[in-house]
C-alpha cells in the first residue's frame, strides 16, 4: 500500500454524538452545548400536547428507544410508532412495578406485563429492554411498515383502547424529527481532505489499515441519521453513515464485528486509559453536548497526527476533523484490533 493510500486511511470518527444525550442537547440546548433549539411541546400520557418542553427524563427515554431501533435496524416509522406507544402507555416515563398508574403487573415504559411473558420485572425494569420486545414483536407483523401507526401499536400491545395511540402520532413524529435532525457539530478546522504526506505507523494492524481506508472512502458523503453505511455513495439515504455506523461499517470492511450504536461501542474491545496511548483505529468516545462522561453519547476512530473523521450532522457530509477540539472530553478510549 502506497503512503498515498496509507494516508487516507487515517482519520477519528468523533461522529454523531450518540442518541439519547445528543438528542437531548439538540431538543433542549443548555450550557456546554454548541447551540440551541426550541423546545418541543410537552406531552402527558394520554392527554392532549400542552405548553412547555419534554423534561430530561422522558427525552432520554425516546433516545433510548430509538438507539435500539437503529441497533435492531428498524426504520424511522418503526421508532415513530415505538414513541406514540410509549407516550399512550407511561408518558415517557418508565414506571415502577407499583402505583395507581400501572395496569394490573403492568410496568415500565411500554407497560407490558411478566404475567404475559413479555419479561421478568429486573428485565421489564429496563427502558431498552422494553423496547427490544416492542420491536421484535413489531417487526413479526406482516404489513406494519404501512398501517396507520395506531393499527401497527395495537398489533404490538393488544390494548383496551386500540384507538388511543392515533392521537400521538403528530407528536412522536415531532419528536424524532427533532432528535435525529438537530444534532449539532462542535468540531472546528474541519477538513476534506488528510494533509500531504500523512501515513500510518508502520506497525499499524492490516484491519485497522483497511478500516481508515475505508472510512476515508466515504470523505463526502451525506450523513443520514439510522444508515446503515452499507453502500454510503449509493444516493439512497438509508444505507448513508451516521456516526456509529460509519465505526461499525469501517471494521466490518476489515472483517472485525463492533455493535451498531455508541451505548454499546464503548464496551468494544479493550479499555485504554491514558489518551497518550491513542494509536489509530481507536475508539474515542465523549459526553456530547448533554452527555456525561459516564454515559458518552459521541463515538470517533482515531487515526494519529491528531486527526478524526467523522459523520457529524444532519445537512453534513463525512469529513475531517482535528482531534485538539475533543481531546479534554475523553470520556473512553476502546482498542477494538490489539496492535
Amino acid at each position: 500500500m502506497t503512503k498515498a493510500i496509507i494516508g487516507i486511511v487515517t482519520v477519528v470518527i468523533i461522529g454523531c454524538f450518540g442518541l439519547p444525550m445528543l438528542l437531548l442537547s439538540a431538543v433542549m440546548g443548555g450550557p456546554g452545548g454548541c447551540g440551541s433549539t426550541t423546545g418541543v411541546s410537552v406531552l402527558a400520557s394520554g392527554q392532549p400536547p400542552g405548553a412547555g418542553s419534554w423534561d430530561t427524563e422522558q427525552l432520554e427515554i425516546a433516545a433510548t428507544i430509538i438507539d435500539v431501533g437503529v441497533s435492531k435496524g428498524v426504520p424511522q416509522w418503526g421508532w415513530t410508532v415505538a414513541l406514540a406507544t410509549a407516550m399512550q402507555e407511561s408518558g415517557l416515563r418508565n414506571l415502577p412495578f407499583l402505583g395507581d398508574r400501572n395496569d394490573h403487573d403492568s410496568i415500565g415504559v411500554f407497560q407490558q406485563r411478566p404475567s404475559q411473558g413479555w419479561g421478568t420485572v429486573e428485565q421489564l425494569a429496563k427502558p431498552e429492554y422494553q423496547a427490544g420486545k416492542f420491536y421484535d414483536k413489531l417487526l413479526t407483523i406482516p404489513g406494519w411498515q404501512t398501517m396507520p401507526l395506531t393499527t401497527a401499536a395495537q398489533a404490538v400491545q393488544i390494548s383496551a383502547f386500540p384507538d388511543a395511540y392515533a392521537k400521538w402520532t403528530d407528536d412522536a413524529i415531532q419528536l424524532v424529527q427533532q432528535l435525529t435532525s438537530t444534532l449539532t457539530d462542535c468540531a472546528t478546522d474541519a477538513l476534506t481532505a488528510l494533509p500531504d504526506g500523512f501515513t500510518l505507523p508502520v506497525n499499524t494492524p492490516p484491519q485497522v489499515t483497511t478500516a481508515i481506508f475505508w472510512a476515508v472512502g466515504q470523505l463526502g458523503t451525506p450523513y443520514h441519521f439510522g444508515g446503515s453505511c452499507s453502500d454510503p455513495h449509493s444516493g439512497n439515504p438509508d444505507k448513508q453513515c451516521d456516526c456509529s455506523s460509519l465505526m461499525q461499517a469501517a471494521y466490518r470492511a476489515a472483517g472485525v464485528s463492533i455493535p451498531r450504536v455508541t451505548m454499546d461501542q464503548v464496551n468494544a474491545g479493550k479499555e485504554i486509559t491514558d489518551p497518550a496511548m491513542l494509536l489509530p483505529g481507536d475508539l474515542i468516545l465523549i459526553p456530547g453536548s448533554e452527555g456525561t462522561m459516564s454515559d458518552p453519547r459521541h463515538v470517533g476512530m482515531y487515526l494519529g497526527q491528531g486527526l478524526i473523521i467523522q459523520a457529524p450532522k444532519t445537512g453534513d457530509i463525512v469529513k475531517i476533523t482535528r482531534l485538539s477540539s475533543w481531546i479534554d472530553q475523553v470520556a473512553a478510549i476502546r482498542r477494538i484490533v490489539a496492535g
